[in-house]
């Protein structure tokens, strides 16, 4: 890609994120479905000026899902958070091993080998947490029960799903995948969440006050991005995910007295690399890939609509599992519906090992699609204007718009509904 043709993607990018994300919030609806339908129009299924595969754009559609998850973490009250872990943890684990055992179903039903059957199931387990929280934020949700809940268990599903990843990639290479090795990947990757968020309480504090006596220019600013890349990078290498490290980085700044100051510095940042990530999934799409009245393409076409009814009643199922609590269980499933890039991380492995044909990648990404363009509308109608409007809007203008100031964060949280 050369810098001129860089160039006219980024500005595709942006045109559609814009444009369309502005539509849709005219109609009523999230700008994260705009921003994707816009992603189809200019990529590989529409005007093909975006090419999302391409390196750089990778890595800025990582940027843009690292710097959301971490605006997510400092808006997150981790006690609120944990008050919630009990029903989160209950939701992720239900819908983790319905939407296992629904692929795996499907894959045998339709006659696909064993291993194939194995990556369909663990693909579609794990909830986008990058999608949910996207349009929770636009909904103005993240603050209620439910949205702590979808959060908590979107972050669970998101490890729970590397941990399998990490399971079928060692069947793949044809290393024993002993009991030993398995409750070593479930230490690493929990025992970082836990470790990141107990030891950095201790630390940042410390260092944030220590970066701003310096009194170097934008000291906050670097500082605060400095630790929610290390702590990204270092959740990477203990096996975890660059996004569940950003968010225990936004949690961790979260309880310093600096928090506000540090939102203010980074959702600048926030206005330029967050669209690019939901642009890029649209982009991704190829509507071609799964036509119904193509005789190649309709037997994919038919495993992405089983793989896609079975992926919405798990998670739908899974939302109505923590009775004892006073939720909204409808918006508590429909928030855990919407695959994403963990899925389309599946998909590329399973592709490059040779194990999933290029018609199974394509139903793979008829689930993410079919599941991120349906939650949003569902989730605004079952939310209703009335419920989500002033908290959305302030939501929006913090992470995409204005800053929000000390008052106004105070005023919110005063009106938070109790738990």
């Amino acid at each position: 890609m050369t810098t001129a043709t860089f160039l006219v993607a980024l500005l595709a990018t942006f045109v559609a994120a814009k444009l369309f994300g502005e539509l849709a919030e005219r109609v009523g609806q999230p700008a994260v479905l705009g921003e994707i339908i816009g992603g189809v129009i200019v990529g590989v299924s529409g005007l093909r000026l975006v090419d999302p595969t391409t390196p750089v754009f990778h890595v800025l559609s990582d940027l843009g899902i690292i710097l959301l998850l971490f605006l997510i973490g400092l808006r997150t009250d981790l006690d609120r958070l944990l008050s919630v872990g009990g029903a989160a943890v209950t939701v992720a684990l239900t819908g983790v091993a319905l939407s296992f055992a629904g692929g795996a179903g499907v894959g045998l039903l339709l006659g696909h080998s064993l291993t194939a059957v194995l990556f369909l199931g663990a693909a579609i387990s794990a909830t986008s947490i990058g999608i949910t929280v996207r349009v929770l934020s636009d909904l103005g949700q993240t603050a209620t029960n439910e949205g702590r809940v979808i959060v908590g268990a979107a972050v669970v599903d998101d490890i729970v799903g590397l941990l399998l990843l990490a399971a079928m990639s060692a069947t793949i290479a044809g290393r024993d995948l002993t009991a030993w090795r398995a409750a070593g990947l479930i230490a690493v990757a929990f025992g970082f969440v836990i470790a990141a968020i107990v030891l950095g309480s201790l630390l940042a504090p410390r260092l944030i006050e220590l970066i701003v006596r310096l009194k170097v220019s934008k000291a906050l600013f670097f500082g605060s991005l400095l630790w929610m890349l290390a702590m990204a990078w270092l959740a990477d290498r203990a096996g975890s995910s660059l996004i569940v490290g950003a968010f225990a980085a936004g949690l961790v700044l979260a309880r310093t007295k600096r928090s506000s100051e540090i939102e203010r510095e980074i959702h600048n940042l926030a206005v330029f690399f967050v669209p690019i990530f939901f642009v890029s999934i649209g982009a991704a799409i190829d509507v071609g890939m799964l036509n119904p009245f193509d005789a190649k393409s309709r037997p994919y076409f038919l495993t992405g609509v089983l793989l896609t009814v079975v992926a919405i009643a798990a998670k739908l199922i899974a939302g109505q599992t923590p009775f004892w609590r006073p939720l909204r269980r409808s918006v508590v499933g429909t928030g855990m519906v919407p695959r994403g890039e963990v899925t389309l991380l599946f998909a590329q492995v399973g592709l490059s090992a040779g194990v999933l044909s290029t018609g199974l990648y394509s139903s793979l990404a008829f689930v993410v699609v079919i599941t991120t363009l349906i939650v949003p509308p569902v989730l605004r109608a079952l939310v209703g204007r009335s419920v989500a409007g002033p908290e959305a809007e302030s939501l929006r203008e913090e992470l995409l718009n204005e800053p929000l100031t000390d008052s106004r964060k105070g005023a919110d949280e005063a009106s938070a509904p109790p738990e």
